[in-house]
């Protein structure tokens, strides 16, 4: 019974760090997306979008365009805090606690898919004000 408790543990200890290391990662692409935004780089921004995304706005100006039109939280804001995420194999949730430029608090939930080279690319992004019902 030991053995099996001890084997438990080290596997979980085994699993907790690549999760972990999945959920900075996927921190890392956010915030270098959310970076880009603050620069007006659209290509940049663009870069870290996965390839659905890309299909759906073909051009960097294209995606720049709808983000500042229907993201104008992520766009342009005061504060962007990293909340809860969680893994399921390739995928990543990241919720994300926003205070827009007008002082307006935010929700956004950022998916981000492994690619096939070993990126992760965001696949999507929903954004509510805080305390509202999802």
């Amino acid at each position: 019974m030991r053995a099996l408790a001890l084997i438990t543990v080290l596997l979980f200890a085994l699993i907790m760090p690549a999760a972990a290391a999945d959920v900075t990662a996927a921190q890392e692409v956010i915030r270098a997306q959310e970076q880009a935004f603050g620069r007006d780089d659209a290509a940049a921004a663009y870069s870290y979008a996965a390839p659905a995304i890309r299909q759906i706005f073909p051009q960097a100006d294209i995606f720049m365009s709808m983000v500042q039109q229907s993201y104008a939280p992520v766009y342009r804001h005061r504060s962007f805090e990293f909340g809860e995420a969680r893994t399921e194999g390739d995928w990543i949730a990241q919720r994300v606690d926003i205070v827009d430029a007008n002082g307006e608090a935010w929700q956004a939930l950022y998916t981000l898919e492994r690619q096939a080279d070993g990126s992760l690319k965001i696949t999507g992004c929903t954004l509510r004000k805080a305390g509202q019902a999802v």
